[in-house]
């Protein structure tokens, strides 16, 4: 405990948190506060440690908090203090214990957290404890409560036909009204709402782009020419995707499943609740809203797509279908929804989802296990044609988070709803003569992406063996020389998956909540 009056100098850290533009939960005004905490007890704060529009339900995305660690665990912390407002700042975690095991690496390390605007001493008495694992539990409820509350608020705008987050996609335009259901414009990629009243629909694109989804179910259901077929078309007339991409097999493929394109505002296909584990969700979950956008197809020939989709695998038993998801992980060597709708000779994605209940239950029942694979580019393909299906991954799994994307043609910037760009850059493996692997990371600095994703590839480059996501303000240095184990200080920065920075650009069937 930190007695007020102390005549031997305390030098502390300061951590401050917020996730929305709440005045109450302000940085300012938790930095304020901590500053009389510490004038009270004679405290001097050496450094601040600041997340700025970070959720506290993970420790995912909340860069300062895990330089704070990181300076924690290494033992190159000049301070013997943490300060922070309060309980709920140190972080929302659904689990209780997360936050309390936070806090006991500090005191491993002979560092005191104490929580400011708490009515309790942090001095490990038992009124203490208790006191603390009360207000975990109930900074980690806040936020469930809540998410439930904001979930029902997002069904009730769906069912009035108002879109709740996501891309428009290829043939479709955003475009925002106010609280009269009087347009005021068309909002580009990366904006956003500013007004609360306001809303969000959607409506039809470009003629061109009308006409081509038209084309590309009129080429699908009346003349039986297969998805892969139809990319060629499109690509072979220059024809491109909305990002700006050529057409595949499974681009064209969700075209054709999207219900959006008959004119229904569908809402919880995908639902990643607290941030917890993404689902993909049984139609019956879903909330649908029939007729809510001016559909560039006819229901009827949409629902055709569906049954001819549906049919190629009406005869196939579960068996048949795990046999072929099988073969082409042999074949492949990896799955994801992408290489399975790449597949002419086999059913799409979306057939093993309904007949298993989803493709983690599929990848399961063969014998796979997607968190240490790479999840969409072959492993057998020359490196020098990686990089723009890289680029294609990050989009997708952007996207697929409910992120807007562009993509500047000529250099593969990505800009993330219009908050912040990212660059990916492939970094070889080599081998030293003695036997052991390096790699060499050559940062952009003519682009300076606010983020660098370095795909480090195994031994052999024939495939990733991780993910290294560099903060811009972080790197000091042009290139990085990386051995196989590098310490925590950049360990940091290490992801053995791209799920990180998908969630960085979660827009939100669930809002982050402080």
């Amino acid at each position: 405990m930190v007695k007020a009056g102390s005549n031997r100098p305390n030098r502390a850290a300061a951590y401050v948190r917020m996730s929305t533009d709440h005045q109450r939960y302000s940085t300012e005004n938790q930095l304020e506060a901590i500053r009389r905490f510490a004038a009270a007890r004679d405290i001097e704060i050496v450094r601040v440690y600041e997340d700025a529009g970070k959720s506290g339900l993970k420790l995912e995305g909340r860069d300062a908090f895990r330089r704070l660690l990181s300076d924690v665990e290494r033992g190159t912390a000049d301070f013997c203090t943490i300060l922070v407002y309060d309980v709920s700042r140190w972080g929302r975690f659904q689990n209780a214990d997360h936050g309390a095991h936070l806090e006991f690496l500090c005191s491993r390390a002979d560092i005191v957290v104490h929580y400011c605007a708490e009515q309790f001493e942090n001095d490990g008495s038992i009124g203490s404890n208790l006191l603390k694992t009360v207000k975990r539990v109930m900074a980690g409820e806040y936020s469930r409560e809540l998410s439930v509350k904001v979930f029902a608020g997002q069904c009730r705008l769906v069912e009035k036909g108002f879109r709740q987050g996501g891309m428009a996609g290829y043939g479709l335009r955003r475009v925002l009204i106010n609280e009269n259901g009087e347009p005021k414009g068309e909002l580009a990629s990366g904006e956003r709402k500013s007004l609360q009243t306001d809303r969000v629909i959607l409506v039809p694109g470009p003629p061109e782009e009308v006409e081509t989804v038209r084309r590309i179910y009129q080429l699908f259901v009346e003349k039986g020419v297969q998805e892969a077929e139809i990319a060629v078309r499109l690509n072979r007339d220059g024809i491109r995707t909305d990002l700006g991409r050529p057409w595949t097999r499974a681009t064209i493929h969700q075209v054709l499943t999207n219900p959006k394109y008959k004119g229904d505002n569908v809402f919880n296909r995908v639902s990643f609740k607290l941030k917890m584990k993404r689902v993909v969700n049984a139609p019956e979950h879903w909330v649908q809203a029939r007729g809510a956008f001016v559909a560039l197809v006819e229901t009827g020939i949409f629902e055709r797509a569906g049954q001819i989709v549906a049919e190629r695998s009406r005869k196939l038993t579960d068996a048949d279908l795990l046999d072929l998801l099988r073969s082409l992980l042999q074949a492949r060597g990896a799955l994801s929804s992408l290489v399975i709708d790449e597949r002419n000779d086999m059913p799409s994605s979306s057939v093993y989802r309904n007949r298993f209940g989803s493709l983690l239950r599929a990848y399961h029942l063969v014998g796979y296990s997607p968190r240490r694979d790479y999840r969409y580019i072959e492993i057998n393909r020359r490196l020098r044609r990686l990089h723009p299906d890289v680029i294609d991954l990050v989009v997708e799994g952007l996207r697929r988070e409910g992120g807007e994307i562009s993509v500047a043609p000529d250099t593969g910037l990505l800009d993330v709803n219009g908050e912040f760009t990212a660059s990916v850059i492939i970094a070889r493996c080599g081998e030293t003569p003695g036997g052991s692997l390096r790699w060499c990371i050559r940062l952009d600095t003519g682009l300076a992406p606010d983020i660098t994703v370095a795909v480090r590839m195994a031994h052999g480059n024939v495939a990733p063996l991780d993910y290294y996501l560099l903060p811009r303000l972080d790197m000091t240095e042009q290139s990085l020389r990386l051995a196989e184990d590098n310490g925590l200080s950049l360990d940091g920065y290490r992801f053995a998956t791209l799920d990180f920075l998908f969630s960085l650009a979660a827009r939100a069937q669930f809002e982050e909540v402080a």
